[in-house]
């Protein structure tokens, strides 16, 4: 009887789940998988002395643990979910505040925690339960008529960011409010407010260079070089833009790169221009695309949900995820200042794939058809 009923559990969430969105997500899984290995082999073999399989086994290892988190985070029924956001999110937010007090310094900033087994970066979760926490606050019954829903979650954002740029931590710091800002708009926010938001942003950012120079002098150094290349450091997005340009269509082929050779963290924050050196403009090409149809499938799905917090956390979701791909694709191709920023479920490490895998879990279950569920 258990048997027959857990069969019946698995069949009804195949046929509910968005067989499109899932078949993406595992080609993402693979292919970082595959561009690890490419991209991390000469870095454990010549440089650390390792085996070569020593990070890709590594990715292995964080790649069955974030599919097993995000196939677990789809099965969950889409009520009980909704009321982990708030403990999940509290939990995390706390985790991101202790980092300043115990976190592990690496190359002068302090992001991380010491989980023994991986240096384990809060932001990577807190990032799509923020988006529904927001959520949850703008679409709250008491707050129905209200402008306070805005303030408070503006509030809550803020908390986010004071926490981030004392790391200092400016990618996910941008990427943050840029998601942040569409969810509120496609929750119906009137534009003056979006227009007095970023008068605050910058006005703070402002301040916080001008008074703060010894602490985020960086960030001047970065906008400098970003704008004249004659002065700063531009040594490792100039690096990633020749890669690709001698990449070309078809690539240099497989192991025949240098910008991994030559970028200290290329397998993390240009995993792009790596991919595109080695495999060619046309392949980078196909991972965009793929990142863009997963989200016109997000999108797509708002239209037929009825749930506002449904609605409005698919959104927000969407712009997550799509916000995150392209400040990485924009810094790769010196678009946009370097901000350090990973590409999700490809970029290699622990944290940014246990982040991608949540965010998927989210996205297969509030896109799920509820007609086959739980009858």
């Amino acid at each position: 009887m258990q048997e027959n009923s857990f069969r019946f559990f698995i069949l009804n969430y195949w046929r509910s789940i968005d067989k499109k969105i899932l078949i993406c997500f595992f080609i993402l899984f693979c292919l970082g998988l595959f561009f690890s290995f490419s991209s991390t082999s000469f870095l454990a073999g010549e440089r650390l002395n390792k085996d070569y399989y020593f990070f890709f086994i590594k990715h292995l290892t964080f790649t069955i643990i974030a599919i097993s988190i995000m196939l677990i985070i789809s099965l969950i029924k889409t009520e009980l979910l909704i009321k982990l956001v708030f403990p999940i999110f509290f939990i995390s937010f706390i985790f991101l505040a202790i980092v300043p007090i115990i976190g592990v310094e690496v190359k002068g900033a302090k992001r991380w925690l010491n989980l023994y087994f991986f240096n384990f970066q809060p932001i990577e979760i807190l990032k799509p339960f923020f988006i529904l926490m927001t959520v949850r606050i703008l679409t709250y019954k008491n707050f129905q008529n209200s402008h306070a829903k805005y303030l408070l979650s503006f509030t809550l954002l803020c908390s986010i960011i004071i926490l981030l740029v004392d790391q200092p931590d400016l990618g996910q710091s941008i990427l943050i409010i840029g998601s942040w800002i569409a969810t509120v708009f496609v929750s119906g926010v009137s534009l003056l407010y979006i227009a007095i938001f970023f008068v605050i942003f910058i006005a703070s950012f402002s301040s916080i260079l001008f008074f703060l120079p010894e602490k985020f002098g960086y960030i001047i150094n970065r906008l400098v070089s970003f704008f004249d290349p004659n002065h700063g450091d531009k040594f490792q997005s100039s690096s990633a833009l020749d890669a690709i340009k001698l990449g070309g269509l078809t690539g240099q082929g497989m192991g025949e790169g240098i910008l991994k050779e030559s970028v200290p963290e290329a397998h993390t924050d240009y995993v792009i221009a790596v991919i595109s050196e080695e495999f060619g403009a046309l392949v980078s090409i196909m991972i965009i695309v793929i990142f863009l149809y997963i989200s016109f499938r997000i999108i797509k799905n708002c239209f037929s949900q009825d749930n506002q917090f449904i609605k409005i956390s698919l959104s927000g979701l969407a712009s997550l995820l799509i916000f995150q791909t392209f400040i990485h694709a924009g810094v790769n191709t010196n678009l946009l200042p370097t901000t350090g920023m990973t590409l999700p479920f490809l970029s290699y490490g622990g944290s940014s794939l246990i982040g991608s895998s949540v965010l998927a879990g989210l996205v297969l279950n509030y896109t799920k058809n509820k007609t086959y569920l739980y009858d």
